[in-house]
């Protein structure tokens, strides 16, 4: 049948698995920083735009004309569960809070936000049909001024794992209002010693 087929190229362009969370990350190399914390179920990042619709109350001005359909802004997110935490995990989840310099094992939540409490990293998942080796493939996806919107949550079950589900949101910058605070980065891997395959140029990390 003519329509009952698939791209030749699907399993070059597919992300598999859960993927992780870790603290930098450099694109040109696959070099990763160290590893947030183990999760499960995966995670779901979503990167919701809000329109503008000017023409709305326009007479004659059919809704959604494209000429006065403009983007407002974005939210940008991503939430899933972790099965591991520690003391920078925590304060993380907590989002105000801070580690007693005195005591590594004590974290102290506030009630005031500071600009510090906002930091990057990234998901990283395996993409493509060569997923292994120093080409592997990968999607990668920065997060910036990252924040903890869903607080520090806690599920605890008898004869289970204690869960801590998250939720982070991406912050723009007053200092660059116009710069969305996520980036991706999609690599098809490549066998080594292949110079056929589409690397990535850039050398911009975390």
């Amino acid at each position: 049948m003519k329509y009952t087929q698939i791209p030749a190229t699907t399993f070059q362009n597919i992300q598999m698995n859960a993927g992780i969370f870790v603290k930098t990350f450099v694109p040109a190399t696959g070099v990763i920083g160290d590893i947030l914390g183990a999760t499960s179920g995966g995670n779901k990042f979503s990167d919701v735009p809000s329109y503008k619709d000017y023409g709305e109350d326009i007479d004659n001005c059919p809704k959604n004309t494209k000429e006065l359909k403009k983007l407002d802004s974005r939210e940008v997110k991503s939430s899933g569960t972790f099965v591991t935490v520690d003391a920078a995990g925590a304060k993380r989840m907590a989002a105000a809070a801070d580690i007693d310099p005195e005591d590594e094992t004590h974290i102290i939540p506030r009630n005031d936000l500071e600009q510090s409490d906002f930091e990057d990293f990234w998901w990283i998942g395996d993409y493509s049909d060569v997923n292994n080796g120093d080409n592997a493939g990968f999607m990668a996806i920065h997060m910036k001024n990252v924040l903890s919107t869903g607080g520090f949550q806690l599920q605890t079950a008898d004869k289970d794992k204690g869960k801590f589900a998250y939720e982070f949101t991406c912050h723009y910058s007053m200092q660059n209002p116009d710069t969305v605070p996520y980036e991706m980065y999609i690599k098809q891997g490549s066998a080594e010693g292949d110079t056929d395959g589409k690397e990535d140029d850039t050398d911009g990390e975390g």
